[in-house]
């Protein structure tokens, strides 16, 4: 859904406070084979700025039923494939991966914008075809009659332009799109970098996409039922070496999937060695969703600094998706 209807406007202004400036200046951590490194307080540190950026998408391809891991001659065709997919002829895209973006030809999005690695995401040390472990084949789980009823609405509320509020969060640029904030968080078409900084009450989430950010409380407890956040309410524990975070409180402007407000999701980070985090997150939201779903992928320690997104300045778009349907509406009613 909102990843047809890409940031194109307004930016969160976020105030990053000094321990965070000088942790986007760090690159991945220098530690021994077979180690990694911990904060003061013994638990694994996960700070740094790492990216998700994968070609391994969300559910396992056609092509690709049955077929949970590929070789690493395998996988080389497919990401040679995929490399073939953002070919420009004579300065103009011929991606069909921009096309369904609505880019071919209207100079909106280049092959320029896309940062989506290079790679399939490998995990326990084979490439993955999907980011989902479960259900097995690598496939959302089917949704039920009320989430078919609610996404109906959605997508009449997606043609509606009365007013600027109308439109999505992420074409407000309010939030990134294709849940690239999360939870769960997933790759997108670009931006996929994030910086972590973690203290022992609070573990902050800076998303590169619109700077989002995500404050997960550490040994808390939920907020009340009545308040609801964009990126739902966060709290965290430690299992062992593992990050669980688990967020609750969503509103009904987010719609991870198509999901209710209702939707709950478990995420687990572990740091696996010194340029790894393994990222699980699990999905339950029983009137969405006919199962409960995981997906899985590595988040791989890049150099930062994390830069400024800023998509809105000098930008019409908004004004002009307004001024478009009024003119659309005034031809209508003289006919």
């Amino acid at each position: 859904m909102s990843r047809r209807f890409l940031a194109i406007a307004g930016v969160l202004a976020v105030i990053i406070a000094a321990p965070v400036a000088a942790q986007t200046q760090r690159g991945p951590a220098k530690v021994k084979a077979g180690t990694v490194p911990r904060t003061s307080d013994g638990h694994p540190d996960l700070q740094g700025v790492w990216t998700n950026a994968t070609l391994t998408p969300l559910e396992r391809p056609a092509a690709l039923a049955g077929k949970v891991t590929l070789t690493d001659a395998e996988a080389a065709e497919f990401e040679k494939h995929a490399a073939q997919e953002l070919q420009d002829v004579d300065g103009k895209s011929v991606s069909p991966l921009l096309a369904q973006f609505g880019s071919n030809g209207t100079g909106g999005y280049n092959v320029l914008f896309v940062d989506r690695g290079t790679e399939l995401a490998r995990v326990d040390g084979v490439k993955r075809t999907s980011l989902i472990i479960d259900p097995p084949d690598g496939k959302k789980p089917q949704i039920t009659a009320e989430a078919r009823k609610r996404y109906a609405e959605i997508i009449r509320s997606y043609i509606t332009f009365n007013k600027v509020k109308d439109r999505p969060l992420s074409e407000r640029c309010l939030l990134g799109f294709g849940s690239t904030s999360g939870p769960p968080m997933l790759p997108v078409l670009y931006n996929n970098n994030y910086q972590i900084v973690q203290t022992p009450n609070a573990v902050m989430i800076l998303v590169e996409m619109v700077h989002d950010v995500r404050i997960v409380r550490m040994n808390a407890t939920h907020l009340p039922s009545n308040v609801r956040q964009w990126l739902g309410d966060s709290i965290g524990h430690w299992e062992d070496d593992t990050l669980v975070v688990d967020t609750t409180n969503f509103t009904d402007q987010t719609r991870f999937e198509g999901s209710s407000p209702d939707l709950h999701v478990i995420e687990r980070f572990k740091r696996v060695d010194a340029n790894t985090i393994l990222y699980r997150a699990t999905i339950d939201d029983p009137s969405t969703f006919t199962k409960i779903w995981t997906l899985e992928y590595p988040f791989r320690a890049t150099s930062g600094p994390v830069y400024e997104y800023a998509c809105h300045e000098g930008n019409y778009a908004m004004t002009d998706i307004m001024g478009g349907a009024r003119k659309a509406e005034a031809g209508s009613n003289k006919k």
